[in-house]
Order: structure tokens, then sequence, then C-alpha cells
């Protein structure tokens, strides 16, 4: 072989080797720089998903060394990976903040790359033929749009301009319940006569790529909404029921069916607000697939575990603080959730009377019994406004006093809205309990214990713990319905719990602690209101037998008066009433009426722990309702006789200190 054919080959081998990187590193490269063939595109919602998943997968798993950036480029291109990377998981997690970052990323990626312009966008959703548009559709528009003047608020806003939570016969039915209908959307829509330009335009279509993407499909925009809550797969028919509904029902029945006229679980979602679960009949999660997917992600934040058929619930916390709760077969007959919102808004006791007749005593008696730093419990059911009167209590609370809360899960945060309060909130975690909690808690120079949620036998325990030792004063929330069943349930969770053996000895325990109750109702309407502010009253055991046995001279005697003695104890340690109650407010025809007087046990408790403003300002309600006042060393008079007879009793004495004199007695000055 020639040298001129050894250099021909070696020439031949090279440009080969050439060819081969740069095609190689083309290749590397053709992820971030490929254009879009545009006689193949199309301008569906689903083709458009398409691309920004496969934009948005190759933008966080290019591999940029490889691709011969300079510094300055590698630096933002990697920066730019880690922030997208990190808010593409946020986005499971229900972060507003990392939603906004990638939708923001999805709109430049649909105008810049995509190609989506005035002329194409409504082949994705039909803008501009109105008749064309489901009712999701138009639901999304109204929402985007009165988001844009209201933010948060836009579905409340829509609420209460059309007075959709009122309740309201759908055909079909026979009784009347709170839906929010279809046409009541298209109607809405049509009144409305909303004008979008472009921006807006591929904002609803952002919108339904990301909700499908990476939010919580349908609910997405309204999870995100001031609402107390939202739920999903709660009612209509799950997939498990089909074979049975084949099987046992008639043929107009099954058509009803297959058509998808009657709901299926992925039909179903409801919305608690205010007071009001309202099912939102226009909107749909699609197929059972996509109501799964939304399961099997909303509970994700903080990595809680995996949800599976031998696990088959989870009670979990989102991004935002809402409470998750997730279920799925075989534990329940279709996938649900349940997402539970906390106002971390500062809430005031004015904000929850809104002004109605009898409310400024109401405020002003709830305020004193926490100035007074009395034991109170808030009772209702689910969604009576509990957790927001217990919000309203704590702004009142002396901002010289230490707050520490126990929760199972952290909802109050009340950090939030006292910042520069002292405030420590602790929480049971797999390794901590509750009762180790309260330990440490103990320890930390509280002043107020706050417990969230009275829901368990173990946290019944620290709540009545706390009361005794850990703290000045608790408020706590429970669901009991009367007083008497509170003072009960109370009791039986410390039996349960071991902390004390004897029933009797158990219930003196409760009632010793307790000294208010506050309970609230909500009515067949969603209206919440104040039922009754009750005051509990323990009664005092003074132990006293009369009858001596030993000054009787005949042994028929000595029996018959230590029987009388034996039947007394065992009537007293058997059958001894341990407390009583009254109420001191009621809501009577609508309107709050004060009406017992508080004991004067608890008025002197409660004149003790304030400050000398609201002392004055108290003792001008008490004697304005129970005609009550007050003397030397707080002592509690009932009328005006009693005061001036006191004022001449402390005269009295002061005449005879000056006097060098030892003070006479009560008794003796009369």
């Amino acid at each position: 072989m020639t040298i001129a054919n050894i250099l021909l080959t070696l020439v031949v081998l090279v440009a080969a080797g050439a060819a081969i990187f740069y095609y190689i590193k083309k290749k590397k490269e053709a992820p971030t720089e490929s254009a879009i063939n545009v006689d193949d595109k199309t301008y569906t919602i689903e083709k458009m998903q398409e691309f920004v998943k496969r934009r948005l997968d190759e933008i966080t798993k290019v591999n940029l060394y490889d691709i011969g950036l300079s510094e300055e480029e590698l630096k933002r291109r990697k920066n730019k990976k880690y922030e997208l990377k990190k808010a593409l998981k946020g986005c499971t997690y229900g972060d507003v903040n990392d939603k906004k970052y990638v939708k923001e990323l999805i709109f430049d990626l649909l105008s810049k790359e995509y190609g989506v312009n005035e002329g194409n966008i409504s082949k994705a959703i039909s803008f501009d033929v109105p008749s064309l548009l489901t009712a999701q559709d138009k639901f999304d528009i109204l929402l985007y749009m009165y988001k844009k003047d209201f933010g948060y608020e836009a579905l409340t806003e829509i609420i209460k301009k059309y007075n959709l939570a009122e309740l309201k016969y759908v055909e079909g039915e026979t009784k009347p319940a709170y839906v929010i209908t279809s046409q009541e959307i298209e109607d809405i829509f049509e009144k409305e006569n909303l004008q979008l330009n472009f921006t807006d335009k591929l904002s609803v279509v952002v919108q339904r790529i990301y909700q499908h993407y990476k939010g919580y499909s349908s609910i997405d925009e309204v999870r995100d909404m001031n609402i107390d809550g939202i739920s999903g797969g709660v009612s209509g028919l799950p997939e498990s029921f089909l074979s049975q509904v084949a099987q046992t029902s008639d043929a107009d029945y099954l058509t009803q069916v297959s058509e998808h006229k009657v709901p299926r679980a992925c039909d179903s979602i409801w919305i608690f607000f205010q007071g009001k679960s309202i099912r939102l009949a226009f909107l749909s999660f699609g197929t059972e697939a996509e109501l799964k997917r939304v399961c099997q992600n909303i509970y994700k934040y903080n990595n809680p575990g995996q949800l599976s058929d031998t696990n088959g619930y989870k009670i979990n916390e989102m991004k935002d603080g809402s409470r998750v709760v997730v279920v799925r077969p075989s534990f329940s007959e279709t996938w649900a959730f349940f997402v539970r919102k906390f106002d971390v808004k500062r809430s005031t006791l004015e904000q929850w009377f809104k002004g109605e007749p009898g409310c400024e005593d109401s405020i002003e008696l709830l305020k004193y019994l926490v100035k007074g730093a009395r034991i109170i419990s808030i009772t209702g059911e689910q969604g009576c406004g509990k957790t927001t009167m217990l919000m309203g209590m704590i702004e009142n609370i002396y901002e010289t006093m230490n707050i520490r809360v126990q929760e199972t899960a952290f909802e109050l945060h009340l950090r939030k809205i006292y910042p520069t309060r002292n405030i420590l909130t602790f929480r049971e975690t797999d390794t901590i309990s509750g009762q180790e909690g309260l330990d440490v808690q103990k320890k930390t120079d509280g002043s107020v214990n706050i417990i969230g949620e009275v829901a368990t036998d173990p946290v019944a325990s620290w709540m009545i713990q706390a009361a005794q030792v850990a703290s000045k004063f608790t408020l706590f929330t429970h669901h009991a319905k009367t007083f008497p069943n509170l003072v009960t349930a109370l009791r039986n969770s410390m039996l349960r719990t071991g902390v004390f053996k004897n029933e009797k000895t158990a219930e003196e325990q409760v009632v010793q602690v307790l000294n208010f109750d506050i309970h609230l109702k909500k009515d067949f309407r969603g209206k919440r209101y104040v039922e009754r502010i009750t005051e509990c009253i323990p009664i005092e055991d003074k132990n006293e037998y009369t009858f001596d046995h030993r000054k009787e001279k005949t042994l028929e005697g000595k029996f018959d008066k230590f029987f009388d003695n034996a039947t007394h104890y065992f009537e007293k340690v058997t059958d001894r009433q341990l407390y009583t109650y009254r109420n001191i407010l009621e809501y009577v025809d609508d309107e709050y009426i004060i009406t017992n007087p508080i004991t004067d046990e608890n008025l002197r408790g409660m004149r003790e722990n304030m400050d000398d403003s609201d002392l004055e300002l108290f003792d001008q309600f008490v004697e304005k309702h129970w005609k009550k006042t007050f003397g030397a060393d707080n002592k509690v008079l009932t009328n005006k006789t009693e005061k001036n007879n006191a004022e001449e009793n402390e005269k009295s004495e002061e005449k005879q200190k000056r006097r060098g004199r030892k003070p006479k007695t009560e008794t003796e000055l009369i």
C-alpha cells in the first residue's frame, strides 16, 4: 500500500469520525433546538398538551454539559432547570406560586414555539362560537375573568351575585338540594357577555392544559378559591356498580347510565361553602382514571407514604395547610378525597356574629370570658364554625400571654396571623406521642393552651391535664351536642385512656376544670349561630354527717344512726350529683339574649385576671345585666344596699386602722 493510499484512508477515517461526532452532538442538542413542522401541527388541547409535556420533559432532562454552552449560559440554563423541577414538584402539592410559574412557562411555549395566535386558538376552545362551548368551558372562562378582578374570592363573588348557594329543585328530584347546574352556568355566561382578548383566551387554554398535566383536573382552580373545602368521588355510580346495574335494572335506566345521564363517581364534585355542601353538577373528572389520578397526587405533600390496597386511606396536609383525606377501594367503594381548608386570615368575633340582634352584648361577653382566663370549650357539628370562633376568641387573649398549641395536624397557623407574638404549635408524629408533646410543652413557659380539636381519647386526656397544670387557661373544640354529652364524653375518654379507674373521680376532674361551653349550631339552610353559652357549676361535697351513733345510749339506737350514716355515705359515692349547669346566653327567635348570671366564683376569677381598663368595663357589664356589683376583697354584691353597707364597713375598718385598733369583724359590726 502506497503512502498516498494510507494518507487517503486516514483522511476518510477522520472525516467519518468527525461526521459521527457531529451527528451525536446534533442529536443531543435536538431536544432544545428542534423546530416544529408547521404542516403537521394541530391546535387541539390534546396535541398542545403533548407538546408541553415533551418540551418540559426535555428542559428538565437535557444534559447541559454536552451542548457546549458558555459558562454564563450554562449557569442560566442550570438555574432554569432547577427552578422548573422544583416548581413541577410543588404543583403536585398545590403550591399556587409554583403553579403560576409553570403556567407562565406553558404560556410562553405555546405562544412563542407552538405558534398559537388569534387565528388558531379557537380550534382548542370555541371562544368565537358560544353555542359550541360546554358548561365547563363557560365556567372556566367566567372564573378566569372574575379572578382578574377578585383574586381568590372570584368563586365567592359569582355565587353571591347570582344566589347560587340557595336551595333549589332539580329536574327529576322531589326534594330541594344545594346544587349549581349546567343551565345556571350557561345563563350566567350569557348575562355577563364577556369580551376576551387573545391573552385571556390563551390563559384559559393554558389552565386547561395545566390542570390535566400537573394540576387537579377540573377542581384545580376551584380548590385554590377561598372556600371551606372541596371533595370528589362522594356521589354517583362507582364503576364497580355498573355490572350490578346491568343485572338488576330496567332497560330505560341502563340507557341513562350508558349515556352518562346518571351521575357517575367521576362526575362527583362538591364544595363546602359557608356551612353548605354544594354539588357542582356542571363539573366532572370525565373518567374514573382521572379521579384516581387526582386522588393519588393530592395527598403527596411531605411524602406521607404510599396509598395502597392494604393501606386504603391517607390523612395529610397540603402545602397551604389544608387538611386532605384520601380513600380508595377496597377500603371504600370508590376513589374519593376530602379537602378541608382553613382560613388563616385574622378572624374577629364581629365577623362571626354579622350584626344580628343582641350580638353586641354577646361579643362583649365572649371577650370577657377570654380576658378572664376561663377554660372554654367550643362545641358543635362539623362545619358550624368552631375553628372560626376559636380564632376570634384567640384575638382577645392578652398580648402578654404566651400561647402554646396542641394539634394532630397544623391547621390554625397562628404565627401567620400574629407573627410578633410568642406562639408555638406542637403536633403528634409517628415517633412522638401527644402525651410526650404535652410533657415538653409544660416546660416552655406557656400561659394559654389551645387544642385545635378534641376528637380522640388521648387528646381529651391532654386537654384535662393541660387545664389542670400546664397553663393559665385552655381553649378547645369538641363535637358534643349538649353540655352533659360533653362532660360524659370527656369523662369516658379519661376512663378509656386509663388516667382514672373510677367513673365519679374522672367526672369530678372534668367538671372541676371546665368553666364554660360555647355551643354553635348550623341550621338546614347553612346559617351558623351561637345556640347557647353554658356555665358549668361544680357541686361541692361538704361531707356532712349529722348522725353521731356514739351519743346514743341504746344498742338499737346506735345501730339505727350508724346505718343512717352508711346509707348517706353510699348515696354520696354512687348517686351524688357532681355538677349542674345553666345557660348565660341563648339564641331565641333570631336574637341573642343574656339570661342567667355567671356564678360569683367565676365572676371573682375573671376579675382577678383582667387588666384595669377591662376591669372597669366588665364591672359595668355585670351591673347592667345582672345587677351585681363588687366590694372589698373582690366580694360580689347583689344590690345597692349591700354595696353601701360594704362601703361603710370599709370606712369603719379604715378608721380603726388609723386609731391603731384591730378592725372589727363583719359579725361584730352587725
